[in-house]
């Protein structure tokens, strides 16, 4: 599981620790910085398939996607005794991301290139990646340094082994260096961090994927844009608790049952619900009832993965719906580590409910993002390495 997502200049997120739970719930008002949250722990898993440099061009580089602000408020500016002035920079530009986990932690950071060496100057470059034990990434606990092009492992006896590599700056250790033989651990971490599921605002348009009649193949995990829908909920009825996932339809929608239609290989949804004469098929679903299908879908799959990020799931979905919703959600959270990004107060009041539960309330000071009621003592232990 993991304990802890560190993130610094990274859009309003200049210097946040958040601990995480088995299930957290990150809230806040509209430009608090809950999407940002969402977007970093994306890019922490692009690093993991090769595709964090090129997420970040494709967000307009680091010049968009860097904190805006000072380095550092002093004391007057919070106060409001004077106003926030810009100074002469005295670190360098960073990006950093990193998690600690029960296990395992990573860390990256980027800055930007040397412009006289590319002219893809919206790329940045990674100038930093440590895998790590335990909390934070202290010299002891280093298991992996990448610093620039320089590479070095710990052997069995926790010597240092400078290995040799040619890595360029766009390059990581996570895709580039998971040796079985001589840094299984990032080969284990890569593989765990790849199966961590993102599910954010379903389409349910005229035009929606799931909408659509779609081949049949087994699908054990839906993927992010619904496009299987139906094949992923034959699965859960071939293979999954299709017992449970039938109760979570009824829970939201009364006497209500869903069943998969299928005619040379082709699969599509149909609900059946009470009073109507015939099943109503997915072009005739509203938004807020094929969305809740797609939630269940998700949450219910039967390859639960270790981490789990909703961002929004209560979109178009009626009040009425998240009560349900949340035991739905309580209910995955057995099963894996879920974080759920939400400003729905009647889902985040079920979710409360849960034994193993707790809220990041999330504000804005100066443009920054903060943990609402906690100051720098309250914040779980990280260190960043310099470079």
């Amino acid at each position: 599981m993991i304990l802890t997502l560190a993130i610094a200049n990274y859009r309003s997120l200049r210097d946040l620790v958040l601990p995480l739970d088995r299930l957290t719930v990150i809230t806040g008002p509209n430009g608090a910085g809950k999407s940002s949250i969402y977007r970093a722990l994306r890019l922490l898993a692009q690093a993991a398939q090769g595709r964090v440099i090129p997420s970040l061009a494709m967000e307009g580089g680091l010049p968009s996607t860097l904190w805006a602000g000072p380095e550092s408020f002093g004391r007057k500016v919070l106060s409001g005794e004077f106003a926030v002035e810009g100074t002469s920079r005295s670190k360098p530009i960073q990006l950093r991301l990193g998690f600690a986990s029960d296990d395992f932690g990573y860390l990256i950071d980027l800055g930007v290139p040397i412009p006289s060496a590319t002219v893809f100057g919206l790329d940045p470059e990674i100038k930093r990646e440590v895998l790590f034990a335990g909390e934070k990434a202290r010299p002891a606990s280093m298991l992996l340094d990448r610093h620039g092009p320089a590479l070095r492992v710990r052997d069995a006896n926790g010597k240092w082994i400078d290995r040799p590599t040619h890595l360029a700056p766009f390059e990581s250790v996570m895709t580039h260096y998971a040796d079985p033989r001589s840094a299984p651990e990032v080969l284990s971490l890569r593989e765990r961090i790849r199966a961590w599921r993102f599910y954010d605002h379903f389409r349910t348009d005229a035009g929606s994927p799931a909408r659509q009649v779609q081949i049949g193949t087994r699908t054990p995990v839906l993927a992010d844009d619904g496009s299987d829908l139906a094949a992923a909920i034959q699965t859960i009825f071939e293979i999954g608790d299709n017992r449970a996932f039938a109760a979570a339809i009824d829970d939201a929608f009364p006497r209500s049952s869903v069943c998969i239609a299928v005619e040379g290989g082709r699969f599509s949804v149909e609900m059946h619900q009470h009073g109507l004469l015939r099943p109503l098929g997915a072009a005739e679903l509203s938004d807020g009832t094929l969305r809740y299908l797609l939630l269940a879908t998700a949450l219910m799959s039967p390859r639960p993965p270790e981490l789990l990020i909703l961002n929004e799931p209560e979109t178009s979905l009626h009040p009425d719906l998240l009560p349900a919703l949340a035991r739905l959600i309580l209910v995955a959270a057995q099963r894996s580590q879920v974080i759920v990004v939400s400003h729905a107060r009647r889902l985040i009041e079920g979710l409360q409910a849960g034994p193993d539960s707790s809220t990041i309330e999330l504000e804005k000071q100066f443009g920054e993002t903060r943990i609402a009621g906690t100051g720098l003592l309250d914040r779980p232990v990280w260190q960043w390495p310099e470079r």
